[in-house]
């Protein structure tokens, strides 16, 4: 599966120590380079700068070859919704509401940190109400009334077609 992650996931995962269920889940996963930029910015942690100093082997930066303007979306939104367009993307990890619009607008999949939390507990990688709690610790802005209503959904029994797909958060 070829995923295009934008900032915001990649960050989140670093803060909460779970960056390894990336590659456990997803076999391609490429970044632009604005998206790079953003991680090696000196206002990121430490940790974000060191794997950005440092990405491993199984993250792949790629350069668009043509990014659109996309109004009220930062550089690496931008790049990042063009390039899974221009590589069509199997999913685009995004949070920022505005850049999900826009990559909803452009037909794209997509989901979130929360999403990729969920899919990686539906596949054993992690414990979910656990990984929420670090979550809501970190620097991520989330709602914590989102993060207990997943939890109370995810508690309830689902149909076996929902538990295939990834839900859009």
């Amino acid at each position: 599966m070829l995923v295009v992650a934008d900032a915001s996931p990649l960050i989140a995962l670093i803060e909460i120590s779970r960056l390894e269920i990336l590659p456990a889940l997803f076999s391609n996963i490429v970044i632009p380079p604005e998206v790079m930029s953003e991680l090696q910015s000196n206002k990121r942690p430490s940790a974000v700068r060191n794997f950005a100093a440092a990405p491993p082997t199984w993250l792949q930066i790629c350069t668009p070859s043509k990014v659109e303007t996309i109004p009220t979306l930062d550089r690496g939104e931008t790049a990042a919704i063009c390039l899974a367009l221009e590589l069509k993307a199997d999913l685009l990890l995004i949070d920022e509401a505005k850049g999900r619009r826009a990559a909803t607008k452009r037909h794209l999949p997509i989901t979130g940190t929360i999403g990729v939390l969920e899919l990686a507990a539906d596949n054993n990688l992690l414990e979910l109400a656990t990984t929420f709690a670090q979550l809501k610790n970190s620097s991520f802005w989330v709602s914590h009334n989102l993060i207990e209503k997943r939890l109370r959904i995810r508690r309830e029994p689902r149909p076996a077609h929902e538990t295939d797909q990834i839900d859009q958060l």
